[in-house]
């Protein structure tokens, strides 16, 4: 956008005939311009003559000759600075907060009892929310109605450091019919028991959000699947929802054939203290970005507390570098119920360094999880996309916005 002032002082010339002399005070013209753009628009400094002071001069030939050449150059200025005037097109204002289309209301079907009346054929998930991953987190939730036979019968908990009346929003405006609850998760609990990782989105504080879900859920939440915003959920969460956990508190796909050693420095398997809470246990390496989760069991068995001591051992001797995942290891893995690897087809976002693509495992997915550095939608956008980042793009409710003219 284009904005020019111009503001022109004429010139008083007078004519003293007492004295004979023709006195003039030169007003320049003051022209001032603003420009949106890098357009190369001439000054005034550049147009004009440094300015004159108040002067008297003896009226003669020169000077007769001189006023109407004054007067012309005024003109001119007057016509150039019009000239120089033009119309660009005006953009609205473009709100850096992303815009999503309204979601399909889901029902459920005859076989679902009414959550009403049955409490128990619930099902309760956990996610969390950010503007950064709020895309992400959109297209989950529409992937988890979608393909579940009892839409109706899920409720959502989010968990946030801020109560951002922006995402609230967002949220009723996308799925007005959505039943969920929001809880702001403070930040102050793990500020000073995180250390540093690979990756700087690893650090955020919401990332730590699930160690304490037992604390910040209400007491009627006996269970809940918790998931990262960057999957999208391809079969009936249900089947999940209602994996047998027997004796433990946490049930997720478990991957032995990993090289598990590699989640820990070496500095902790030298340390034969730290190295021995392995014992008696076979590790095998989970995803923390889908698990079901016993909250009475995690609460009752004082799970935070275990996660959070290590997070201070970590503070004080470098024993892991992967973020909020080592500490979970270091209590859980060997003893969690083991899911079918189909609910967690995981590192989709390629490494945590830069984000390659990478193919889909085989066998039959269920759940699809971006994890790693690449975010589908930012790989779409950007467009250089993954393959397997187009079977994300069916649930993308992000409603891009495009400049109008304005009236």
């Amino acid at each position: 956008m284009v904005a020019i002032s111009i503001s022109l002082l004429r010139q008083y010339i007078y004519y003293s005939p007492n004295n004979h002399h023709c006195c003039y005070i030169n007003m320049m013209p003051d022209m001032s311009l603003s420009t949106s753009s890098s357009l190369p628009f001439l000054s005034s400094s550049s147009l004009l003559p440094p300015p004159l002071s108040m002067q008297c001069m003896r009226s003669s030939h020169r000077s007769s000759i001189f006023l109407p050449t004054l007067l012309f150059l005024l003109l001119g200025f007057q016509a150039l600075a019009v000239a120089s005037i033009r119309v660009d097109v005006i953009r609205k204002p473009v709100s850096t907060f992303p815009a999503f289309r309204e979601a399909p209301a889901f029902r459920n079907g005859d076989e679902c009892p009414q959550p009403s009346l049955s409490p128990s054929a619930r099902i309760d998930i956990a996610m969390t929310l950010d503007a950064n991953y709020l895309r992400g987190t959109m297209a989950a939730i529409l992937s988890i109605l979608q393909h579940t036979a009892c839409p109706e019968s899920v409720v959502f908990h989010f968990l946030t450091t801020h109560l951002e009346q922006n995402i609230i929003t967002s949220i009723r405006s996308t799925f007005p019919y959505l039943n969920y609850h929001v809880y702001r998760f403070d930040s102050g609990r793990v500020r000073g028991r995180i250390s540093r990782s690979i990756r700087q989105a690893l650090d955020q504080p919401l990332n730590y959000a699930r160690i304490y879900l037992a604390d910040i859920l209400p007491l009627d939440v006996g269970r809940v699947i918790y998931l990262d915003s960057d999957v999208i959920v391809a079969d009936d969460i249900r089947t999940l929802w209602q994996v047998d956990l027997k004796n433990h508190v946490v049930a997720a796909p478990e991957y032995c054939h990993t090289n598990f050693s590699k989640y820990f420095t070496d500095a902790f398997w030298a340390d034969a203290e730290l190295s021995k809470t392995f014992n008696g246990r076979r590790p095998c390496y989970f995803n923390t970005g889908v698990m079901v989760m016993d909250v009475k069991g995690w609460r009752e068995g004082g799970y935070t507390k275990m996660v959070e001591d290590w997070m201070m051992v970590q503070k004080h001797k470098r024993i892991y570098h992967l973020g909020s995942l080592p500490p979970f290891l270091l209590v859980l893995a060997g003893n969690i119920k083991p899911v079918d690897h189909r609910w967690n087809q995981h590192g989709l976002g390629g490494d945590n360094w830069e984000g390659r693509c990478r193919s889909l495992h085989p066998g039959p997915i269920s759940l699809l999880h971006w994890s790693g550095k690449g975010k589908p939608w930012l790989r779409l956008d950007s467009r250089r996309p993954c393959a397997v980042d187009y079977l994300w793009a069916p649930y993308d409710l992000y409603q891009s916005s495009s400049p109008t003219l304005e009236e």
